[in-house]
């Protein structure tokens, strides 16, 4: 087969795969069409954070899985990497989306922003393919270029960590330009604050210092003030913006929450990391004030949302999108759970002298980002697959509804029965490792074999294969609902 029928081909593929779940993109205007990139290229990358994911929890389980074929930390860094990298492309087609609307005018450069998704999407598809293929060998000067930094979780090679940011700032510039050209409203000017932040602090995460107090104080910077200050904010512009559009909440009010939020994230967010801070050198103190305001931040998304179900209440609780306000609600849910509760439990100075480095931070992690971030993303890709079909019903009496209610259900029971099993583990890695044995190797090898720990992991995996196949059918129903739905949605308007 010659080049020429592989094209033809591959368009004929596109067009039978269009068919069959009955998009039709001519309901989009161009904005919404990138828009709808960043969400395909996130779902994909959903689907590779949780495949690594159970490859890493099988390698925990069995050491023999895969073995000399995919090493354990190659999988976790995917599988974390992944997470990270879906999210924020799931938070950029968010804004591409509303960008328009909020603005009401085109999105200005948005041929660049066409060019910065493909070069982000190239620059992504290489970087995972060296982390699977070319993780071998000592690293040096030339490997922080091109194969690995070297810090966890932010573990990129430089070159792909600068275009990150080049994208980032082309993505500021559209969205600045854009509301510049159309209205600014409370949702602009949080939203072009925030994204100052987001390509800002991540350069924190670009430079070493030879002092590794020095070095780790500002790769948290990355770490956690990137992800728990500047995303929380965009997650407030989105959950704004789709609550009113959803319920027809007063804009009064989620700006006034939004604002709120803006105060506490960028007020409280620098001292809410002092919880790391202690650990690397610094003094005493850092561990006490770190600890009380990182629970505060999730307070105003939950106050947010619950004001928003009561003022929708106001109009016999009308909406457009079942799925998309039940995966809002559990967004409110997961992120007080994941961010603040289970956040708030472990770094109390007093607790997280023993949990420190211990699964009870994965088990904190793992609802957190679920309960926070994905959460909302997958509210916004039914919000965006109802109007790709042309604004079809999404409500009652809906056909198949169960399709998106099972995947609901899966992932967040799923996620949940990981967080209990991770707690688990890291209690026993407390009580043992930290408490008994005093953070000796002893104690860590010890800790790892007890039963408890040893069911915990198995447990961790069980769950794991919930939410895997709860992503598998969230697919499903994306891919297939509302077609052949003849019905048109009722609009909500703004009170």
């Amino acid at each position: 087969m010659n080049a020429k029928e592989l094209c033809e081909k591959s368009r004929a593929c596109l067009a039978d795969f269009t068919t069959w779940v009955a998009l039709d993109s001519s309901n989009l205007s161009a904005g919404r069409q990138l828009a709808v990139k960043y969400f395909i290229v996130a779902v994909i990358l959903f689907f590779a954070q949780l495949l690594f994911g159970m490859i890493a929890a099988t390698q925990f389980i069995f050491p023999n899985f895969l073995y000399s074929w995919l090493d354990f930390s190659v999988n976790r860094m995917v599988h974390i990497n992944a997470m990270v990298v879906w999210m924020l492309y799931g938070f950029i087609g968010c804004v591409y989306w509303l960008l328009e609307d909020e603005s009401g005018t085109d999105i200005v450069g948005l041929n660049l922003g066409v060019l910065a998704f493909w070069v982000l999407t190239g620059a992504v598809t290489l970087v995972v393919l060296v982390y699977l293929f070319i993780q071998i060998g000592a690293g040096n000067d030339t490997t922080i270029w091109l194969i690995n930094e070297g810090r966890e979780y932010i573990e990129a090679p430089r070159w792909a960590d600068i275009g990150i940011v080049i994208v980032m700032l082309i993505f500021f510039y559209n969205v600045v330009a854009t509301f510049s050209k159309g209205k600014w409203s409370g949702i602009a000017g949080v939203l072009t604050l925030d994204l100052v932040a987001l390509a800002g602090l991540y350069t924190a995460g670009m430079f070493y210092m030879t002092n590794i107090t020095h070095d780790q104080y500002w790769w948290w910077w990355v770490i956690h003030l990137w992800v728990e200050a500047t995303w929380e904010v965009l997650v407030g512009v989105i959950m704004a913006w789709s609550l009113m559009k959803l319920l027809g909440v007063r804009r009064q009010i989620v700006t006034t929450w939004l604002y709120i939020e803006v105060a506490l994230m960028f007020g409280s967010g620098i001292l809410g990391l002092g919880h790391h801070y202690f650990w690397i050198g610094t003094p005493e103190y850092w561990l006490t004030i770190g600890g009380f305001f990182s629970a505060l931040e999730p307070i105003p998304l939950v106050a947010m949302v619950v004001h928003a179900m009561y003022d929708a209440g106001t109009h016999s609780f009308k909406n457009s999108n079942h799925p998309a306000v039940a995966w809002i609600i559990a967004q409110a849910f997961g992120n007080f759970f994941g961010a603040g509760v289970w956040g708030f439990m472990h770094t109390l100075p007093q607790i997280n002298l023993y949990t420190h480095g211990t699964q009870w931070s994965a088990s904190h992690g793992h609802l957190a980002f679920f309960g926070a971030y994905a959460t909302i993303n997958i509210a916004f890709f039914y919000l965006a697959i109802q109007h790709w079909r042309g604004d079809v019903w999404m409500s009652n009496g809906m056909p198949n509804a169960w399709r998106w209610k099972w995947a609901l259900g899966l992932l967040n029971a799923g996620v949940l029965g990981m967080t209990i099993a991770l707690l688990i583990a890291g209690y026993e890695q407390s009580f043992i490792e930290r408490a008994t044995e005093g953070s000796t190797w002893g104690g860590y090898f010890s800790a790892q074999n007890h039963p408890s720990f040893q069911s915990a992991m198995v447990w961790r995996w069980l769950f794991g294969l919930m939410t895997f196949s709860g992503l598998v059918l969230l697919i499903w129903d994306l891919l297939t609902i509302g077609k052949g739905e003849t019905r048109k949605t009722q609009e909500i308007i703004e009170h």
